[in-house]
């Protein structure tokens, strides 16, 4: 089975011509050859799939994990989507300065552009992502793809205001940031089912801000780390791969009387790191809490608890069956796997707690496979 077209440049020949050599053979003219090359296949489909699955299996475990548990009509996004996260994710760690970044993050608004333009580049992630736009507009039509566009072109223009590894100015602006890149890979997920549900998309908010949080925290081990030199072809010191980065926002690493400088040199023995780190976990607990009261009341027929902020926005309007709480309870079901993010970021939080909030001192879990069965089994969250 064949998909459609990779990359091709236009030709003035018709793809079907072709013309008589001089021993009597048909030559195919340059383009037809090209076309023929650039056809998507199930074997590259196969191929691009295997790719994605195993980028996560390695690099980010946890969305390996989730994987299984996400609907089948949404897994091929889900895949290509979390692997691209992957790949922007480690963009400022692997480029010698921002400005390759740069060019890096261009390249994947080419692409994303050319994908959904039915012009897929011959790249494993690319080809995934046009196998999930093709399925998705048999089911439900051509321009239920558009909203997946808008989402993760935001989504790349998120990660790259954010290339240099700043600090966050805010508290608010981390869950800023959150509500652009996880929680909008959560919508990207629920968008390629289809599931339309202002509620659905408002739980999807919460546990992804909060999963972004998480995220942050996370990576405080890695980025204030000391960067690695880059060694020249004689052997001598040519740079750094990075410098030192810390993310907390400022806001609260003033309040908790924590500088950058003191992490840097002094790790998890900075004065203030916890109480920082506390504060930061403690909003992203508040998210998980709820989404959880939400949850419950949806399910009991009642209203939410409180309005979603961003309906209204871009990409957030509903018609009135996708407002109705009278079947929130089918969309939840149907998209629940999505929103077993929220079992990743609670495990990371309790161990954070069992090391008290020095993320240094995280230790691995092994739990988390059982954790998503059971909450996949009691539908909770």
């Amino acid at each position: 089975m064949t998909y459609g077209t990779i990359g091709l440049r236009g030709c003035s020949a018709p793809l079907i011509s072709s013309r008589l050599v001089g021993n009597g053979l048909r030559k195919v003219p340059y383009c037809q050859r090209e076309s023929r090359r650039g056809i998507v296949t199930d074997a590259d489909v196969a191929q691009a799939r295997k790719y994605c699955v195993n980028q996560l299996r390695h690099g980010d475990y946890e969305a390996y994990l989730n994987r299984q548990f996400v609907p089948r009509s949404a897994q091929d996004a889900y895949d290509a989507l979390r692997t691209l996260n992957l790949e922007l994710a480690r963009l400022p760690e692997t480029v010698s300065n921002p400005t390759i970044g740069r060019f890096r993050l261009q390249f994947w608004r080419d692409t994303v552009n050319n994908t959904f333009a039915g012009k897929p580049p011959r790249e494993p992630i690319s080809i995934l992502l046009y196998k999930a736009i093709t399925d998705l507009s048999s089911r439900a039509g051509p321009s239920s793809a558009s909203s997946l566009k808008f989402w993760l072109l935001r989504f790349i223009n998120t990660r790259e205001r954010h290339m240099e590894n700043k600090p966050f100015i805010s508290l608010a602006a981390l869950e800023d940031y959150s509500e652009n890149t996880y929680a909008t890979l959560m919508y990207m997920t629920l968008a390629a089912m289809p599931l339309q549900s202002v509620h659905m998309d408002h739980l999807a908010s919460h546990v992804g801000k909060a999963y972004g949080i998480v995220a942050t925290l996370r990576g405080i081990p890695i980025l204030a780390a000391p960067s690695q030199p880059i060694q020249g072809p004689a052997g001598t010191q040519v740079g750094n791969t990075r410098t030192p980065a810390l993310l907390l926002p400022l806001d609260v690493m003033a309040e908790a009387g924590l500088k950058e400088e003191d992490v840097f040199r002094f790790g998890p023995n900075a004065e203030g790191l916890q109480d920082a780190v506390f504060q930061v976990a403690t909003r992203a607990n508040d998210h998980l809490i709820t989404a959880r009261e939400m949850l419950k009341n949806l399910r009991s027929g009642q209203a939410p608890g409180h309005d979603y902020e961003h309906e209204g926005e871009a990409e957030h309007s509903y018609s009135t069956a996708a407002r109705s709480v009278e079947g929130a309870d089918v969309d939840i079901q149907r998209g629940f796997g999505v929103l077993l993010e929220a079992i990743a970021a609670q495990d990371y939080l309790q161990r954070l707690e069992n090391a008290n909030f020095d993320p240094f001192k995280v230790k691995s879990s092994w739990k988390l496979p059982w954790a998503l069965w059971q909450a996949l089994r009691r539908q909770q969250i």
